[in-house]
Formats: C-alpha cells, sequence, structure tokens
C-alpha cells in the first residue's frame, strides 16, 4: 500500500486479504485521508469473503487499502445476525462491526439507514408511524454528530432504490402502483426523515462533522422519456431531500455520456433548493456491469472496465459528488448458485480490471492533493481536482 505524508496516522500492519496489504487505522483521517476522491464502491451482502473476521470489517479494510476515502454500507435490521440490537443508534454504537468500519479513517460513509421501528408508508403515513421514524432517525444523528465531532466525517443517511419500493417494476402495469396514497406516503416519510436529520444538526451541539439525508431513486428515464410516473416527477420536487442518490442502471448499462448528463440534469432540476449546499446534489449511488447473466458470459472483465470508464467519465465531468461501483464482492448468484460477478474482486480472491482501475486512481489522486498540500498549504478545489481527474480518466481511454 502506498504511504502518504500523514501527522496524525499510522498504519501497523495486520494482514493481507486477497493478496492486499490491509492496515488498521490508529487515529483519525488525516488531509489528504479526508479528500473526497469521488470514486467509491460499496460493501452490501455479499456472498463470500477471504478471512474468518467479519464480512463487513474485511471489506472496509480492503476498500481503504485500495485507496479509497468513502465507504457505503447498510445500517439495517438483521435480528438472526445482530441479536440485541434495537435501533440504528445501537446498531451504530455497540455492534462491533459497524462500530469498528465508522471509527476507520473513512471521510464519507454513505448508508442505508433503515429503521428497527418497522413504519410503513405504502398505505399512507401515520402519524404514529412518523413518530417513530422521527425518533430513530434524530437519535442516530445526534450520536453521529456527538461522537464523530472534529473528525471530518460526513455521513449521508439514505435508503435502497425508491422506484423498487413504490413501483416494485419498472414495466408499464407498474405505473398503477402509483397511487396518491403511496405517492404522498413516500412524501411524507422521506420529508419526515429530513427533518429529523435537520433538527438533530440544529439540537447538537457538534464541529467539523456533517449528516446529509438522502432519497435513491432508479428509474428516471421512464419519466423522462415517457412521462411515466416515478419518485423523480411525483416525489422529489415536494421533499426538501440533501442528496438523490441515482442508481443508474437504466442508463448505464449501456452507457453513452451525453444520455448519462441529461439524466442526471433531468433529476437534479425536480430537486428543491438547498442554498446550504455547495455544487450539485445528484451522485451515482450504483453502477455495474455483471461478467454473466443467465448462465451466460455477459460482460467480460476489460469489457466491464471499459464501459465503466465511460460511466465515471461521464458523471466526473456532469459534477457527481460521488460515483459509487458496484461493488466489491458480488451479491448476486445464478439460478445454479453460480456468481454473477458483479465485483471488483472475484471469488477467487482475483482482482479484476476494474479494481486496478480503481486502486490506480487513487494512487494517482492521493498523490495530486498531497502534491498540491506541499505546494499551497492546502488541499485543491472541487472544480480543479475533478478537472484533473476527469483529464486523467480521458487519458486512460
Amino acid at each position: 500500500m502506498r504511504s502518504y505524508p500523514c501527522k496524525s496516522l499510522a498504519y501497523p500492519l495486520l494482514f493481507l486479504v486477497a493478496g492486499i496489504a490491509v492496515s488498521m487505522p490508529a487515529a483519525e483521517p488525516s488531509t489528504v485521508d479526508r479528500f473526497n476522491y469521488i470514486l467509491g464502491t460499496q460493501a452490501i451482502g455479499g456472498k463470500y469473503q477471504f478471512t474468518s473476521q467479519d464480512a463487513l470489517v474485511e471489506s472496509a479494510e480492503v476498500i481503504h487499502a485500495m485507496g479509497a476515502s468513502c465507504m457505503k454500507f447498510d445500517l439495517r435490521p438483521k435480528p438472526k445476525q445482530y441479536p440485541g440490537i434495537h435501533s440504528l443508534v445501537e446498531l451504530a454504537r455497540d455492534e462491533p462491526a459497524h462500530r469498528k468500519v465508522l471509527d476507520m479513517p473513512f471521510a464519507h460513509y454513505q448508508m442505508w439507514a433503515e429503521t428497527f421501528a418497522g413504519t410503513s408508508w405504502k398505505q399512507g403515513f401515520s402519524k404514529a408511524h412518523a413518530e417513530q421514524e422521527y425518533q430513530e432517525m434524530y437519535a442516530l444523528v445526534v450520536h453521529l454528530l456527538k461522537t464523530y465531532s472534529g473528525t471530518g466525517k460526513t455521513f449521508y443517511l439514505g435508503h435502497w432504490e425508491g422506484d423498487n419500493l413504490m413501483r416494485g417494476g419498472i414495466s408499464k402495469t407498474a405505473d398503477a402502483h402509483m397511487t396518491p396514497e403511496r405517492v404522498q406516503g413516500m412524501i411524507d416519510w422521506l420529508t419526515t426523515r429530513q427533518r429529523a436529520v435537520d433538527d438533530a444538526k440544529r439540537d447538537t451541539p457538534h464541529q467539523d462533522v456533517h449528516v446529509w439525508h438522502y432519497t435513491e431513486l432508479n428509474h428516471p428515464t421512464i419519466s423522462l422519456r415517457e412521462g411515466r410516473p416515478s419518485l423523480v416527477n411525483l416525489v422529489l420536487p415536494h421533499v426538501p431531500v440533501d442528496f438523490v442518490s441515482y442508481s443508474a442502471y437504466d442508463v448505464t448499462n449501456v452507457p453513452k455520456p451525453e444520455e448519462i448528463k441529461a439524466v442526471l440534469s433531468y433529476i437534479e432540476s425536480k430537486l428543491l433548493p438547498k442554498p446550504g449546499i455547495p455544487g450539485r446534489r445528484v451522485f451515482i449511488g450504483e453502477y455495474g456491469y455483471s461478467v454473466f447473466h443467465n448462465g451466460k458470459p455477459h460482460h467480460p472483465p476489460q469489457e466491464q472496465n471499459r464501459l465503466s470508464l465511460i460511466t465515471i467519465q461521464a458523471a466526473l465531468e456532469w459534477g457527481c459528488p460521488f460515483i459509487l461501483y458496484w461493488e466489491l464482492y458480488n451479491n448476486e448468484l445464478e439460478p445454479d448458485g453460480s456468481q454473477r460477478g458483479f465485483w471488483m474482486i472475484d471469488d477467487k480472491g482475483i482482482k479484476q480490471p476494474v479494481y486496478e482501475t480503481h486502486r490506480r486512481y487513487y494512487e494517482w489522486a492521493r498523490r495530486f492533493v498531497a502534491e498540491s498540500i506541499s505546494r499551497t498549504g492546502k488541499p485543491p478545489a472541487d472544480a480543479e481536482f475533478r478537472a484533473a481527474a476527469a483529464k486523467y480518466f480521458k487519458s486512460m481511454r
């Protein structure tokens, strides 16, 4: 693993995972670690691992060793896996693996925060459920602000694909699921979660730590191209969310740069203004390419990487704050139990070309930021870094 200038951070070597040197942080992030390198990946539901330790911790250490400054994972009720955990605060504070990952020197965390209260909004969001959702989200934000005050960490609390939650599918027959009760229920649910985040930030003394709330959508193209109902046109204009995550398969499966940018701009056009948040507020929460589909070769490793480069370049140029590849270890199986290949590292521990693309990029990016700090005394501005990163990837294609 490449080392970088750091006054406050030590990295004692622990072990090798899939041939990668993995180290455990001893302190909070350095200036170089805290920079947003935009590209990232996630660890949700992986079907294999290579050590005997907790799967989430293993994945986080591999992602950190690769050079990333962000980490996406889920905060969701799993009674069999986490007995005795009854709330989001308990999961973040008391469950050892989640606490360990949150304490690592990542600067940015994207999390699916699904409350243990079990609230429901599809038939309308009752006052009782709204209060339960509010209280649990509020408590989580207070915990994050107090625990990580002064660390420079930023937490993005959201949910899994909202169009799948609302519609259940992309077919035209699923349009009928977008009833007024369901649409208003989701509006009320997201508004309640946003209010909990805003109120907790208002009420809790903190410094150099941030918490934001996002909704995730995944079928905006049916609204843009066909005028059909989805989260982007029926819900997003009515909720004051901080950010939008776009699970972008409907435009990245066959990526065309101008189409990617057009859909991102369309999503952004539906956002309510948030003057306190600079820059773009739509990020790519998922994109990826499976090696196999229905038992047949789909995207060979080099093609998987080539398509990823197209998506990365377009999203960088548009201004996405994050571009998150799905994912580190594959999470989907074929009917016969074989791996579909949504991976950076396969089930044999072999690092794929898309892994090497990210690793080399982080090496370049960290060097770029470290040199800027050495030269000017501060990290580069986002626009400067983004322009350099876009130029870097253009040279890769």
